[in-house]
C-alpha cells in the first residue's frame, strides 16, 4: 500500500501526507484529494451493489441521516423489514439536524436522510412524507391555557419561549408562523432535543414548543397552537445520480409497506 500511494504522489506531483515518526497525517494535497477518492470508493460500490440486484443477491451499504423524532415514523419498521430481506447490505445511521443531514445528502455523503420537510421544498431532492404532525405548546398541568385548550402566537409574544436553535429544521416553520401572526420568534432556550424541552417546561422555565407526536410525561400537557403550525418529517434523496441499488431497493420496500 505504501508503494502505491507513493506511486500516485509521484503521478500528482506532491506528497499526500506528512509522515511523521509516530504519525501520518494529510497533508493539503490529501485534503484536497480526500472528496475524490471518497466520491471514487462510493461509486465502486455502487457498480458491485448495480451488479449484485442483477444477480438477485444485494449488497453493499445503505447511509442514512435522522433527525431527533425519526423513530415515530415508519423508519424503523422498513428497517427492520429491509434488514430481513437484504441481510447483505450494511446500514448507517447517521444522526442530526435536518441542514446538514440534507447537506450530506447533496454531496453523496449519505443515500437519504429522515428531516423536517422545509417549507419550499428544493428542486434537487425528491421527498416522501413519513409523518404529518403539528407544533403544540407543552406546559404543566396547571397553566391556564390547559383549561382553554389553545393558545394563540400573539399571547406567547411576552412567554418564556423554549423551542428549536437555528440548525434545525422546525426552526423556520416556527419563525415563519411568528411573523405571520405579526409576533417575534425569541425563545429564552434553545434545543434541539425534545426529551429536554419537556424537561424544562415540566420544570417551569417556559413553554415548550413541541412536535405533538412526541409529547410524553406525566407532568405536561400539550396545548394547540392557533393559528397551527403543521409540518413533515419526511425521507429526502436526491434526483440525480439515480439512487443506487441499495436505496432503490429501501424506496420500493417502503412503498410496498404502504407507509
Amino acid at each position: 500500500m505504501s508503494q502505491q500511494i507513493r506511486g500516485l504522489e509521484r503521478e500528482l506531483g506532491e506528497a499526500l501526507f506528512y509522515r511523521e515518526p509516530r504519525s501520518v497525517r494529510l497533508s493539503p494535497a490529501g485534503e484536497a484529494l480526500l472528496p475524490h477518492a471518497r466520491a471514487a470508493l462510493s461509486a465502486v460500490a455502487a457498480a458491485q451493489a448495480e451488479f449484485a440486484a442483477r444477480s438477485g443477491l444485494l449488497t453493499g451499504d445503505l447511509g442514512v441521516g435522522t433527525v431527533d423524532g425519526a423513530h415515530i415514523t415508519a423508519l424503523p419498521d422498513v428497517l427492520g423489514a429491509f434488514h430481513r430481506r437484504y441481510p447483505g447490505v450494511s446500514v448507517r445511521l447517521v444522526s442530526g439536524t435536518s441542514g446538514p443531514l440534507l447537506s450530506q445528502v447533496r454531496t453523496g455523503a449519505l443515500d437519504a436522510a429522515v428531516v423536517a420537510r422545509p417549507r419550499q421544498s428544493p428542486d434537487d431532492l425528491e421527498f416522501r412524507t413519513l409523518l404529518r404532525d403539528e407544533i403544540v405548546a407543552v406546559v404543566p398541568h396547571d397553566h391556564p391555557a390547559v383549561e382553554a385548550g389553545r393558545i394563540s402566537l400573539a399571547a406567547l409574544a411576552d412567554t418564556p419561549l423554549i423551542g428549536y436553535g437555528s440548525d434545525s429544521g422546525l426552526r423556520p416553520h416556527l419563525e415563519e408562523a411568528f411573523d405571520t401572526a405579526g409576533a417575534a420568534f425569541r425563545p429564552a432556550y434553545t434545543a434541539n432535543d425534545v426529551a429536554l424541552q419537556i424537561a424544562l417546561a415540566a420544570a417551569g422555565a417556559g413553554i415548550a414548543l413541541t412536535p405533538a407526536a412526541e409529547v410524553v410525561g406525566d407532568s405536561v400537557t400539550a396545548v394547540a397552537l392557533s393559528p397551527a403550525i403543521p409540518y413533515e418529517k419526511a425521507l429526502a434523496w436526491r434526483r440525480t445520480p439515480a439512487p443506487a441499488a441499495p436505496l432503490r431497493a429501501f424506496l420500493a420496500l417502503h412503498e410496498e409497506a404502504g407507509r
